[in-house]
């Protein structure tokens, strides 16, 4: 069989349970579809729980202790950094992109940094910036929102939203055709419906959704009902546990005002699941175009979110914590010998991290990465989702660091310090705190001698 060809479809600021082969609570069947043929990841966790680090990570299989990127500060990937994508080009691809990167500051006019993106590796560019930023950011698409009197209007939609409250539930003002997401699919679809080039094709669509702001358009913004989705999860009390300072007690201290309520948190799921399902409607008229192209069989689809949103868990909107919420993240790869396989588990529950993505892409490309980095490639697991991938997986945020096995999660603080231990077996909602028990301390010194090693094993950056 000749090379496959490559979707790679990622969204952003997707929690982990937003799937109906996961969750249950929102309608996915395109990605549920593609979950059936391939690989479903269930511990899969964000390198890093905010957009840039964990994209710089992605883009590099370099961790924040390697890039000094921690959170999201302005940052431009140096154009000389080898990436996976440039490895995919390499192996005969025409590459593309649609969508969000957030590989470099989010300002100014992004078409002018087309020679850019090319040189990390990506021919064929239609950029836009998030949510956020495409209310201030030019690009193919905003230049479309300008041309039809729309821009404005976002701007001061936005503006309403966020000298309000952050956590306002209302339709989009661009409409259903306008909307970020809907442009993104469009775009992609287009592009693959007339690819005519020799070479196989590469084609990473990157979603801005559902990333808030919670503006989803109808008819998805009433797709759903606030009584059929899941309840928040209630923070737990840390009264006199004397934890050290942490970010997790930052973000709780000072979390969103007004506080959010449970039939607010109710609400914002309502709309976030209608985001969900508009993105799988689009990711259903690339497949079907694919499929009309004959050329779905000899497909590679990878499916991932950079981070999650915690959407009312613990009283949290956004990211930035170790939370299941933010850092659990879901991982769907599916590839033609997947597809046809008669694989008696589709499911992997071994810890995986998100930079394992890119050397499995380019393995599936048949080539290899030739430069220091720390993503390791599922390809075993494809064959057997029973294998063991890694024993653990870390993520890390402004100087701190968690570590996730099958067992146990643990967090430490930027002085090295434990803040949080949950027992996911037990615990899965991590309401539970074990970190300052008397019988769990020799595990709390175990793992963070592990989450040390890790640190040694990975320190150096070529």
């Amino acid at each position: 069989m000749s090379q496959p060809n490559i979707l790679f479809l990622m969204t952003d600021q997707q929690r982990w349970d937003a799937l109906g082969c996961t969750g249950g609570w929102v309608n996915t069947p395109n990605l549920d579809r593609i979950a059936g043929q391939g690989v479903l990841f269930s511990r899969c966790i964000t390198n890093s729980p905010v957009c840039i680090s964990a994209r710089l990570s992605l883009a590099t299989g370099l961790y924040p202790h390697n890039t000094g990127v921690w959170n999201n500060m302005n940052h431009t990937l140096n154009p000389k950094t080898p990436t996976w994508m440039q490895a995919v080009r390499s192996a005969g691809y025409r590459t593309s992109l649609f969508g969000k990167t957030h590989l470099h500051p989010h300002s100014g006019d992004l078409r002018d940094r087309e020679g850019l993106m090319q040189a990390y590796g990506l021919d064929d560019v239609n950029e836009i910036g998030g949510p956020r930023a495409s209310a201030r950011v030019l690009s193919h698409m905003t230049a479309d929102w300008e041309q039809k009197g729309l821009w404005e209007t976002y701007r001061a939609d936005y503006a309403e939203r966020f000298g309000n409250k952050p956590h306002v539930v209302r339709p989009s003002v661009l409409g259903l055709e306008n909307y970020a997401d809907v442009y993104i699919g469009q775009q992609a679809k287009n592009y693959l419906e007339a690819y005519q080039w020799d070479q196989p094709w590469f084609c990473w669509v990157s979603f801005g959704g559902p990333h808030e702001p919670w503006d989803t358009p109808e008819p998805y913004a009433s797709m759903y009902h606030a009584e059929d989705m899941p309840p928040p999860i209630q923070p737990p009390s840390m009264d006199g546990l004397d934890l050290p300072q942490n970010c997790l007690d930052r973000r709780l201290k000072n979390g969103p005002k007004p506080a959010i309520s449970p039939q607010e948190a109710r609400n914002l799921r309502v709309d976030y699941a209608g985001n969900v399902t508009l993105i799988d409607d689009q990711i259903g008229q690339i497949l079907d175009t694919i499929e009309a192209r004959g050329e779905l069989d000899n497909t590679v689809i990878a499916f991932v979110s950079d981070h999650g949103e915690m959407n009312g868990d613990y009283g949290l909107i956004y990211k930035s914590n170790f939370l299941n919420g933010a850092v659990r993240v879901p991982l769907i790869v599916r590839t033609p010998e997947t597809a046809i396989a008669d694989l008696p588990n589709r499911i992997c529950d071994s810890p995986v991290e998100w930079i394992d993505i890119g050397p499995t892409l380019v393995e599936l490309a048949n080539s290899t990465i030739n430069y220091r980095q720390y993503g390791k490639s599922l390809s075993l697991v494809l064959n057997d989702p029973d294998t063991d991938h890694r024993t653990e997986a870390i993520s890390e945020l402004e100087g701190e660091i968690m570590l996730l096995d099958r067992e146990w999660k643990i967090a430490l603080n930027s002085e090295g310090a434990p803040y949080l231990l949950f027992d996911i077996q037990r615990d899965p909602n991590e309401v539970n705190n074990l970190v300052t028990a008397p019988e769990m301390q020799e595990t709390v010194s175990r793992l963070r001698l592990r989450i040390l090693e890790r640190l040694r094993q990975t320190r150096t950056q070529k």
